[in-house]
């Protein structure tokens, strides 16, 4: 049983940054790939962001490329995501996930095929 909790959500201005952080429980760095996902109302689950293994692969999707970083803390057992230079567009609540393998394939296929997912923290970026 893998469980994720994620946390550094908030409230910023167009321009700001924030740090989420997502605690692992379980997880197995060595055949598993974790990624941050963000959803809107109304709208589909979105991949932001992935990490494979023990952190050399990584995957962003075309939207937060250069302004997101993607990291993991294999001995805290934590998993990072840097918003830079955030636009009202990146409002929503962001997800963190873990799975397997399959999960890192579908990942770049546009698929959210992930085994576990967090709770949420909610970004709002203000114009």
């Amino acid at each position: 049983q893998v469980l994720l909790a994620e946390s550094g959500g908030g409230s910023v201005q167009t321009g700001g940054s924030l740090r989420l952080s997502c605690a692992l429980t379980g997880y197995d760095y060595n055949s598993g790939c974790l990624a941050w996902f963000r959803q809107v109302p109304g709208k589909e689950r979105e991949a932001v962001a992935g990490i494979y293994g023990h952190g050399t692969t990584k995957y962003y999707a075309d939207s937060v490329k250069d302004r997101f970083i993607i990291s993991q803390d294999n001995a805290k057992n934590i998993m990072y995501l840097q918003l830079n230079n955030l636009k009202p567009e990146d409002t929503a609540m962001y997800f963190c996930a873990a799975g397997s393998y399959r999960s890192w394939y579908g990942l770049w296929q546009g698929k959210d095929d992930f085994d576990y997912w967090g709770q949420g923290t909610q970004v709002t970026v203000s114009s």
